[in-house]
């Protein structure tokens, strides 16, 4: 029985079959990349960027694997075109787990401009979206992840600053 809301989501990760998680360095899922990096049921890559991710997912998945990459949503815009003609094109089931910066008592102002586009730019690809706002709503993140496998689409989990408890 996981003790935090980061142990939980690898544990969901792991009972829903994930077992290749590549990273992106985030601050707010800075408790699940690290649980991550300590499993050893998951085979982890860091990435030094969001569609360099993609490509090692999108291997990983041709190579019998299930990837799920964790990002932050400022960087959505420089995935545009990976997952379009890579994800999508080849039905690639992508769980993006993603730290949605920019809400509601966000500290960096330029963190809200990526916050206005995120939703729309992942709506006009056709990527199911899920926003996540207390810890609570993890208790779906099974069912997102069942979800993603059986569209064999990318989806998105958002989870802003409530989630985690607030910006420190």
């Amino acid at each position: 029985m996981a003790s935090n809301i980061s142990e939980r989501i690898v544990d969901d990760l792991v009972a829903n079959g994930i077992d290749f998680v590549t990273t992106v360095p985030c601050k707010q899922l800075a408790g699940v990349i690290d649980v991550i990096e300590k499993d050893e049921r998951i085979y982890h890559i860091p990435s030094n960027k969001e569609d360099e991710g993609m490509g090692l997912c999108a291997g990983a998945f041709m190579g019998g694997k299930r990837p799920c990459i964790i990002m932050q949503n400022t960087a959505i815009g420089v995935t545009i075109n990976t997952l379009a003609t890579l994800i999508q094109y080849y039905q690639i089931p992508l769980p993006m787990l993603i730290s949605f910066r920019g809400e509601l008592r966000e500290p960096v102002a330029c963190q809200v401009e990526m916050a206005i586009h995120t939703k729309p730019l992942l709506q006009q690809l056709g990527i199911p979206t899920f926003h996540m706002h207390h810890q609570d709503d993890a208790e779906e993140l099974g069912e997102i992840l069942k979800y993603t496998q059986m569209c064999s689409k990318p989806t998105a989990i958002l989870t802003d600053a409530s989630f985690w408890g607030g910006y420190k």
